[in-house]
């Protein structure tokens, strides 16, 4: 049994799961990715070190069948009601390190929407994200779909990020390719594989998504961070404001 069939099987909560992080510098490459995505998967070796100090969550991406030409980069940043997120066109993907990742890039209506398919670091990822990809393909605009390397939380695959709000979904079937890509182009968010957002620490997305349970928020501006204090999260929503303790 794998981790992820192991995770469902034993009911493991997908709320309060995600990795914090709330800028993103991704990055095409075709060739494979290693377990280490940006460490082994044969990027230059100039490029890799100034890697290690970017101040950005960096994601590998691939689109199986997309022309051979100049890389495609991006670069988002995450905010409470939503975020930007530009595209960038290196003519080598070393040049992206000497952008402006703030500035030199073309902005983007999202959702950029990432499948995580990193076989290397988790075969779950493989089993379950590839299935996934394919299914969302009939349903997100091209250029807007990419496969990526690891998202986090393997256990939870298909892992599925949205992009620049950060939304965070874990366990998409295939089935629900539909319901999943309409929600997200209308900035809802699915709430049964709702995993949290990246900008929030863990108690505030577990905090976050009970409330959005509970009283049916699904839009991604419908719920606002007032306060963090250890255990206690302060929410405030259209019906007022919520406090929780985690």
């Amino acid at each position: 049994m794998s981790c992820a069939e192991l995770s469902l099987a034993h009911g493991v909560p997908l709320a309060g799961t995600t990795s914090q992080a709330d800028r993103w510098l991704l990055l095409e490459h075709r060739s494979p990715w290693g377990r280490g995505a940006t460490e082994e998967s044969g990027l230059p070796p100039a490029l890799v070190e100034r890697l290690r100090h970017c101040d950005r969550r960096i994601l590998l991406l691939r689109r199986p069948g997309r022309p051979q030409g100049p890389p495609v980069a991006f670069s988002a940043r995450t905010t409470e009601l939503g975020g930007e997120l530009l595209r960038l066109r290196p003519d080598r993907l070393e040049d992206v390190v000497d952008l402006d990742l703030e500035r030199d890039g073309e902005p983007l209506e999202g959702p950029l929407v990432l499948v995580c398919t990193h076989a290397r670091r988790d075969v779950c990822c493989a089993t379950h994200g590839v299935p996934a990809y394919n299914a969302l393909r009939r349903h997100v605009p091209d250029g807007l779909l990419w496969r990526s390397s690891h998202q986090g939380g393997h256990r939870f695959a298909a892992n599925v990020l949205a992009l620049p709000a950060g939304i965070q979904l874990g366990r998409v079937e295939p089935a629900a390719a539909a319901e999943v890509a309409d929600a997200l182009a209308e900035g809802r968010i699915p709430l049964r594989f709702y995993r949290g957002r990246t900008l929030h620490a863990r108690e505030v997305q577990a905090a976050d998504a009970a409330v959005r349970a509970e009283l049916g928020l699904e839009r991604v501006d419908g719920v606002r961070l007032l306060l963090h204090d250890g255990p206690r999260v302060v929410i405030d929503t259209a019906r007022g404001r919520v406090e929780v303790s985690v």
